[in-house]
């Protein structure tokens, strides 16, 4: 064991950096096992791990639910902050249903 009390400010620096990769390098390992551990799980089931988690993509892009009257190339589903035109049309009196696809 290593006196930690003898080292110098650089060395103490140097043993952190050289402990945080140990550290990062342990901890791919254990996933990686993990990961084979839970593949050879799946296919002794007669699946592969895929099937079983689901494939992990890009998330589903929302389906359209209102167009701007002005521009029909722009759309909006619904979902997060409203679009400029899309205030813009309620605040000029139209309702949201008026704006839907």
């Amino acid at each position: 064991m290593t006196d930690l009390e003898s080292l110098t400010k650089d060395e103490l620096v140097a043993l952190k950096k050289a402990v945080d990769k140990a550290l990062q390098s342990f901890e791919k390992r254990q996933k990686e096992a993990a990961l084979a551990a839970a593949q050879r799980a799946a296919q002794e089931h007669g699946f592969s791990l895929e099937e079983i988690m689901g494939k992990r993509g890009a998330p589903k892009s929302a389906i359209p639910k209102y167009r701007n009257p002005n521009d029909g190339s722009q759309t909006w589903s619904g979902r997060g902050r409203r679009p400029a035109w899309f205030k813009d049309a309620i605040d000029a009196g139209k309702a949201p249903a008026d704006l839907e696809i």
